[in-house]
This record gives C-alpha cells, structure tokens and sequence, in this order.
C-alpha cells in the first residue's frame, strides 16, 4: 500500500499547451496547462481540463492563466499552483507522510540559467525534493527510441505548443540546437487573424485551436488524408451579427506558410551548424519528428522536400517527450546529462 514509502518517483513534460506527467512507467496525467485562479484570494479554483472549460469564459472574481509561454514560466505562481494541482491529482498510493518527490522535467534547450532556475524553484515549492532536468530533444529522442549516448549523429525537431525545439544528438549531449519561438501557439494566432482579415470574422483562440485540428496542415495538396471543411460560427467583426463560414485545408495552409517557413530555416540553420560526419549519420538516418505540430498534415512531407532529407513522424509524437522523461527517471545514474 505504500504506507512507509517516502519518496515517490514523477516524471513531467511541462509543456506550454499540455503537462503531461507519468507514475510508475505510466501516465496518468495529460491535460491543459492552464490554472483558474480566484481574483481575490489567488487560490486555485481549477486546474487542467476543468480550467479549460472555464477559459474566455470567466467574470470579474476569476482569472484563468497559461503560466508558460514560448516554453518558459511566465507566471512564476500561477505554475506552482498549476503544478500543486496536477501533482496533486496523481494517485500514489496511501501514504502515512506526504511523499517526498523525486522529479524529472523536460524542458526547452533554449533555456537560460534564470529560467531553469524557476521551473526548479516551482517543482521544489511543488513538492520536489530531488529535482532533475532534461532538455526536450533530448527527451524526445530518448522516447522515441534513439540510443542517445551512441557515437552517432541523430537529429530531433520538436513542435510544441510555445517552442520548436531542434537538436543534433551524438554521445550523450547536444552536439548543435536551435530553440525558436515559432510552434503551435503561432500557428493557432495566425489562424486567428487570417480568419479576422479574409473573412471578417472574430474568432476565440479556442476556435483556432479547433480550426487547426480540424483542417490544418502544411501542404496546399494533401493526397490521403485531405480533410473535409470546417464549419465555423463567430460574429461578423464589423456588425456583430453571426457568420457560418466553411473554411477548406488549402487556405489554412497558405496562413501557415510563414510560419513553417521559419521552422524550415532554423532547421537548415541547424544542419549547416553540424559537423560533416554526423550530417552523413542524419542523411542515413533521417530527422525524427516530435510535439503536436508533428501532427499537422503534410509536414513532414514538406519539410523533407525543402530540406532533402527525410522526416520521420513519431509513434507517439504529443507523448514523446513525456515518455522520454519517464526513461530517464528510472536512468538517472546513467544519463550524465540530467541537470541538478
């Protein structure tokens, strides 16, 4: 039962849209990051799913907030809290004590020493006692599979929600990275305003989320799996009154063109960057595509045709990097790269 267990082993993909956390090679969390917080006290009303149906949706006694942003904290208390909440929806076990947590968290290899420190100090204020942390394409390549510390060239494109995180990984470490603030949440902003300037409709950020879900994707000619087109309701920007708008895959595309484009060159940045015999590992070995952008239709397709190498889509591409985390929980004496 657990009764005299102290410590208690989670290991966590903070992510910018989703926190994914895993107990015992298992997941047993993956819902929003996002924390409904009461105006008044700054007490946690809500936390995850539950947060999330209350998102543009709430009055003056409540605020909902997305403590990270482009990958880091932006809101130092809002994500302890969010991070007490989830913590606190693991089941554990019975325990006599509260646990102490041993912890591993991914986090964007773009990071600065000040925002390291921050996610350290919210797990450690969370619960954390023994606190590691692990860069995301790291994570990601250990959790598709990649035998990371092989005298190998491997490389990883990770999109998440707030960071696309790009990575060559030989022995161990990271050999060149590039960390840009082009992902998920661009892609949903650009949907946002495409849709305000081509059709004069007002749409939530929650509409563009579906509306990239539905019928996003990176190719204009999608041959398998073209989706059919989306309906979305909003009021019309300039009179307010209600708008139904059919909305096909091509033009989202076209929106999202720009910012792919970006994704695409940091990309080409990264490989110009590394060192010939492990970009003749990676022409073998093809890029390895993780993150919920990797499930935008015809990406990686896309990419391999502008860059000339192949792009592999994850298994699992969303549990990646959680997955990877879980690895390195039960690897903590073996992976040196694991930071303190």
């Amino acid at each position: 039962m657990g009764l005299f267990s102290l410590t208690q082993e989670l290991a966590m993909d903070l992510g910018t849209a989703n926190t994914i956390i895993l107990h015992n090679d298992k997941i047993v969390i993956n819902e929003p990051s996002i924390v409904a917080l009461n105006n008044r006290s700054d007490k946690m009303v809500a936390v995850g799913n539950q947060a999330k149906l209350m998102y543009e949706k709430t009055n003056k006694d409540l605020r909902v907030v997305r403590p990270l942003r482009n990958g880091v904290i932006a809101d130092f208390a809002a994500c302890e809290a969010m991070m007490r909440g989830l913590i606190g929806m693991v089941d554990t076990g019975r325990h006599l004590f509260s646990p102490s947590l041993k912890m591993v968290i991914g986090v964007p290899s773009g990071c600065t020493e000040v925002e390291l420190r921050a996610v350290r100090d919210s797990a450690e204020h969370a619960g954390g006692r023994e606190v590691y942390m692990l860069f995301e394409p790291m994570a990601a390549a250990i959790g598709i599979g990649i035998d990371v510390l092989a005298p190998e060239g491997n490389m990883i494109v990770d999109i998440g929600g707030g960071t696309t995180e790009i990575a060559v990984i030989s022995l161990g470490g990271l050999v060149s990275n590039t960390s840009v603030k082009v992902a998920g949440d661009d892609f949903t902003a650009d949907i946002q305003e495409y849709m305000g300037r081509q059709h004069n409709v007002k749409v939530s950020e929650r509409m563009a989320e579906r509306i990239k879900i539905n019928v996003g994707a990176a190719l204009t000619e999608l041959a398998d799996n073209a989706p059919e087109d989306y309906i979305v309701n909003g009021p019309n920007k300039i009179t307010a009154l209600p708008m139904s708008i059919p909305v096909c895959y091509q033009e989202i595309a076209h929106c999202l063109d720009r910012s792919i484009g970006r994704i695409e060159t940091a990309v080409l940045n990264t490989l110009e960057n590394t060192p010939p015999e492990l970009y003749a590992d990676i022409l073998k070995n093809g890029i390895y595509l993780s993150g919920g952008g990797a499930q935008l239709r015809g990406i990686s397709e896309r990419l391999s045709e502008k860059i000339g190498i192949e792009f592999h889509v994850a298994a699992e591409p969303l549990l990646s990097v959680a997955r990877g985390t879980g690895i390195a929980l039960k690897n903590v004496d073996r992976f040196p790269f694991l930071m303190r």
